[in-house]
């Protein structure tokens, strides 16, 4: 039995929660100082690739990237290919994980105490300091359950993936994608294995989130 869509999708996962996390940290940052209105259309489009089919994601991430675009135009250019690549499939998982980073970090930051901050400021420490200081360091548990629930998604991430990295055994195929490859050519055994093995990953990996809330409450 081939094992790589494992590594494949352990690899694509670790990458892409690392690329959402920071990104989302940011706008979380920058989305909670923005006036209410603006806040609220601004968190809107940020949290779209959540509530979208994966298959709309995929289709406007080949849009973005696809040959014939701009942007994959560009990239031709400087010999960089997106379409159908081991790339392909860390955007795409990164972009449907981000929402649930995004979300839960942007909700840790508003719990904190806004006296602290304001306490902070009238001693006339910086925004940059406040946040590496004092905003991110409070908001700790709640940076770690969205590092978790960001790369479970990015685990079972399916319809993006294939729209814009497609099946390509060795390369892009991930278990979710193997799991339905395995299902069309009727592998029902190794589309078996791949259920209960991405199980027992998301399973203990969301056991540590559930124990650090019983902890807490």
């Amino acid at each position: 039995m081939d094992w790589s869509p494992f590594f494949i999708s352990v690899k694509t996962s670790f990458c892409a929660t690392v690329i959402a996390f920071f990104v989302g940290i940011f706008l979380a940052r920058f989305v909670s100082r923005l006036s209410v209105r603006v806040r609220g259309v601004v968190d809107v489009i940020l949290t779209l690739p959540l509530v979208l089919p994966p298959t709309v994601v995929g289709f406007c991430l080949l849009l973005v990237f696809g040959w014939n675009s701009p942007v994959g135009q560009f990239l031709r250019r400087l010999g960089i290919r997106i379409v159908f690549s081991w790339e392909a499939t860390v955007i795409a998982a990164a972009v449907v994980a981000f929402p649930l980073i995004y979300r839960t970090v942007r909700g840790s930051f508003e719990q904190v105490d806004s006296n602290i901050v304001d306490a902070a400021r009238t001693l006339g420490l910086s925004e940059f300091t406040i946040f590496w200081r004092i905003l991110l360091p409070l908001s700790v548990p709640g940076c770690i359950a969205g590092l978790i629930l960001g790369f479970t998604r990015a685990l079972g991430e399916f319809g993006a993936t294939l729209m814009i990295a497609g099946n390509i055994p060795q390369r892009t195929q991930t278990i979710p994608i193997a799991i339905w490859s395995a299902v069309e050519g009727n592998e029902m055994n190794a589309a078996m294995i791949w259920v209960v093995l991405i199980i027992i990953i998301s399973f203990f990996i969301i056991l540590p989130l559930n124990l650090l809330g019983g902890r807490r409450t």
